[in-house]
């Protein structure tokens, strides 16, 4: 389907169509829908989905669920307790342009089969954020805008055997392809940013993911090649609250990535992908609100932010380490995060500084843009965990009145105000550990529950980490063969 097309045939139901399931049921058949195919996501933040005949999906869907084996869900159920329930959530609703039948998708929260919230669903905990959040009387709802970025390549290979390892991957773009004949026009590394075209190669397919973006009701404001040479793009979200922009960033990997590989390109939200060359992260822009206000703007205050905001500041930085198990939950994040190469690992907050954890963007005075962005998450993690614990980060700063000190307004790389400047985790195992230390500011409210925080970090130790430490490292060898 082309951009015309999406227009004309309305692939998201209005929002009062999309609070009633017996209305939603109706727009569909009115809408051609052969199939439902219900979506949730595992511990990790990986789309899981069956499908269903529209015929055999009845409005009682939405009340009794639909049973699933929940053992064979990475970080979910043991076998001896396997069956759990999925509740289809018809404000997610839409016709998803990528399937060639006719199918509405529909995210779905995870219940036990006692009829309760499952402890251990993503997007539970997410709600669960959502409710504390008004229960504390600070505000009445969080704002996210995720910057999430990827790369697109043209191929990947890569194996890991007893006695080999190895991966590649080619792009179009990728400046090591000079040396063989073509047409040219390859982004030097580290030049990757806002070339037009012949250089950019890749706009017409991003417009063509943001025009089937647009058509499901995720609304995108930019597009671009990124600094990344080889492939790297942004296709920046409008902010939505808290629950739906983890839906959305859900929804815009899954389009981005079936859009590609509709067209011979693979695509990849790995953040450190190429060596030598930018990563991706995915900065996370918050700001509170409460009955229509902004929260986060004072026009006497430091780059514009009132003290609430600034508390904010003061618990994401307290809190970072124990947050980046969760927002750079991959060995691979660990590729991004380091010291020296302009990554934002030091913990500080700045205005205008993108080295600092923590910056403000100044683009605009208006209060109602007055916000902060966390800069150190990737687009590799669970949007339904990192978003919260983001957010109760800040929101502890600003129940214990931690403020953040003074701004670093400075090149970190060349200057220091005197004390060492505090920085996250070198590695995934480093902010397992910190979780592990530093844990009570996500269980106010039973958003984070102690057994979900100690299954995730028992899974990411034996899923992760220790399989990255016991094997060679390809580089290894340069290094010590002959040693």
């Amino acid at each position: 389907m082309v951009a015309a097309e999406f227009e004309k045939t309305g692939l998201a139901p209005s929002e009062e169509v999309a609070s009633s399931p017996a209305k939603l049921l109706k727009w569909a058949k009115d809408n051609g829908v052969v199939e439902v195919d219900v979506k949730f996501t595992d511990i990790r933040g990986v789309l899981q989905h069956f499908s269903i005949p529209f015929v055999n999906f009845k409005e009682d869907a939405f009340t009794e669920g639909l049973g699933f084996d929940g053992s064979s869900i990475q970080g979910f159920q043991t076998i001896n307790v396997s069956d759990l329930n999925l509740i289809p959530d018809p404000s997610t609703a839409f016709i998803d342009p990528i399937t060639a039948h006719p199918t509405m998708s529909l995210f779905c929260d995870v219940l036990d089969i006692n009829g309760e919230p499952y402890a251990r669903d993503p997007r539970g905990v997410a709600r669960r954020s959502e409710a504390y959040l008004k229960s504390t009387g600070i505000a009445d709802v969080c704002y996210f805008g995720p910057e999430a970025e990827f790369f697109i390549f043209t191929g990947v290979a890569y194996d890991s055997a007893a006695n080999g390892t190895f991966y590649k991957v080619e792009s179009s773009s990728g400046f090591w392809g000079t040396g063989e004949m073509g047409q040219g026009y390859r982004p030097r590394l580290k030049e990757g940013y806002f070339p037009v075209s012949p250089t950019d190669k890749l706009h017409d397919l991003r417009a063509e993911m943001v025009a089937q973006l647009m058509a499901v009701g995720v609304d995108i404001e930019v597009h671009h090649h990124e600094v990344g040479g080889a492939g790297q793009a942004e296709i920046d979200m409008r902010f939505n609250s808290l629950l739906s922009m983890a839906d959305k960033l859900l929804i815009y990997k899954y389009i981005i990535r079936n859009v590609a590989y509709k067209h011979g390109y693979t695509v990849t939200f790995m953040p450190k992908p190429i060596f030598g060359d930018n990563g991706s992260g995915m900065h996370c822009h918050q700001s509170l609100w409460k009955e229509g206000k902004p929260l986060f703007f004072d026009k006497d205050g430091y780059a514009l932010l009132s003290e609430t905001a600034l508390y904010y500041i003061g618990g994401i930085l307290k809190h970072a380490p124990a947050i980046l198990a969760f927002a750079a939950p991959t060995t691979n994040s660990y590729r991004r995060l380091v010291p020296g190469y302009e990554a934002p690992v030091n913990l500080v907050y700045s205005a205008r500084n993108r080295s600092a954890a923590i910056r403000i963007p100044m683009y605009s005075s208006n209060p109602k843009a007055k916000r902060i962005e966390a800069r150190f998450p990737d687009p590799s993690c669970n949007p339904y965990l990192a978003f919260p614990a983001l957010m109760m980060a800040g929101l502890d700063g600003i129940q214990n009145k931690i403020h953040p000190g003074d701004p670093a307004d400075y090149d970190l790389y060349e200057h220091s105000n005197g004390a060492p400047t505090p920085t996250v985790p070198g590695t995934l195992a480093g902010a397992l550990d910190a979780l592990e230390a530093d844990y009570a500011f996500l269980t106010k409210g039973g958003v984070f529950t102690e057994e979900f925080i100690g299954n995730y970090i028992d899974y990411k130790r034996a899923h992760d980490v220790a399989p990255v430490a016991l094997r060679p490292h390809p580089y290894e060898f340069l290094l010590y063969y002959d040693a």
